[in-house]
């Protein structure tokens, strides 16, 4: 008996040896279900479409609605998209465009006018993925100039075309190009005449031309989307019509990668709108994004900064919209209001006008 006891004891040791290595197996079979059952990636959508002097007071319960039907219109095209599975610069493209169509807002039609009475059209896309850009500047017969802004980032290989030499190959691409007083609206022209005036009774100091306040609130109408997609990739771009009265062949921030739009999936997406010299003096679109890279902010923490510190220290107003990479969005301004939407994955929609 003793002889066979040792043997039992071998025979029990390699049964318990083989259980647990089936049971490693079981638990290993249910580890790697759980990692295959991946959760859905969040995205979301925000615009804007100008900051400025936007106050209650001043518009009618008639106009109030057309502003908040148009921003409900756009962004609801971008969100679709998203939900979809499609990508964010789809998103933003298409957006941008329902915008740049609407007389509403200074992007396509509608835009402000220069000294010369005439519509000269900035915009910019930006790829958080690949880094990649494109932006056009003064342009005057490209229907849609986000189009053509992503047209120059896929298809050409600079990163911005100007005047003439953008409209020409906007139309050698076969995009939607119209005569320039399309761009032109009636209420437009009278603002261009009322500042004209307002100008011929001011003081030759340039100085206080430059910083004349009918002249900062001229420019506001900017639009701009920035979209995060199902796959984690941000887009963002900026479509305007400048500065009213403008002259020199004038470029403000919306179509200066860094300044006015900017996205890197690392860190934000980001659309700026407000007086675009302070915003090309700051890089503000950009700094947002340096802000939560090298100082570990978070977005709310950067735009605020920005927006409420940096951009009035120097001078200047206006405001942005931004998205992180994790989907958080942010619709900072200093201005008494900032036309501005946001959706979110659960179809949540937010519509705000006014410093509310």
């Amino acid at each position: 008996m003793k002889s066979i006891a040792p043997i039992f004891l071998v025979f029990f040791w390699l049964l318990s040896c083989h259980q647990s290595q089936n049971q490693g197996k079981i638990d290993q079979g249910f580890s790697s279900l759980e990692k295959s059952e991946t959760k859905p990636q969040s995205f979301a959508i925000v615009i804007h479409g100008g900051a400025g002097t936007i106050l209650r007071e001043n518009m009618s319960a008639e106009q109030e609605k057309q502003y908040r039907d148009k921003l409900e219109e756009a962004i609801k095209v971008g969100h679709q998209i998203l939900k979809d599975g499609g990508s964010s610069l789809d998103a933003v493209e298409r957006t941008i465009n329902v915008l740049e169509d609407s007389p509403l807002f200074n992007a396509g039609k509608g835009a402000v006018l220069t000294n010369e009475g005439t519509a000269e059209l900035d915009a910019s896309i930006m790829d958080g993925k690949t880094l990649n850009a494109g932006a056009s500047a003064g342009t005057k017969t490209v229907k849609n100039p986000i189009s053509l802004a992503r047209v120059i980032m896929e298809k050409s290989p600079h990163v911005m075309m100007a005047s003439q030499g953008a409209d020409i190959y906007a139309n050698e691409q076969g995009l939607s190009t119209v005569e320039p007083s399309y761009f032109i609206v009636e209420n437009r022209v009278q603002s261009l005449k009322r500042l004209q005036e307002a100008e011929k009774k001011k003081k030759s100091s340039q100085k206080q031309g430059f910083y004349d306040s009918k002249i900062k609130d001229s420019k506001f109408g900017t639009v701009g989307c920035v979209a995060l997609d199902k796959n984690g990739n941000l887009a963002a771009g900026t479509s305007t019509g400048g500065m009213m009265n403008k002259r020199w062949g004038r470029v403000g921030d919306s179509p200066i990668i860094g300044a006015g739009t900017y996205a890197n999936n690392g860190t934000c997406g980001v659309s700026c709108t407000g007086w675009g010299e302070f915003f090309i003096r700051g890089m503000v679109a950009h700094d947002i994004s340096a802000l939560m890279a090298y100082k570990g902010m978070t977005l709310k923490e950067a735009a605020k900064e920005v927006i409420q510190k940096k951009v009035p220290e120097m001078g200047g107003d206006g405001g942005l919209i931004a998205i992180d990479k994790t989907g958080e969005v942010v619709m900072e301004f200093n201005t008494a209001g900032m036309f501005r939407a946001s959706m979110n994955d659960q179809g949540d929609l937010y519509i705000g006008m006014f410093s509310e």
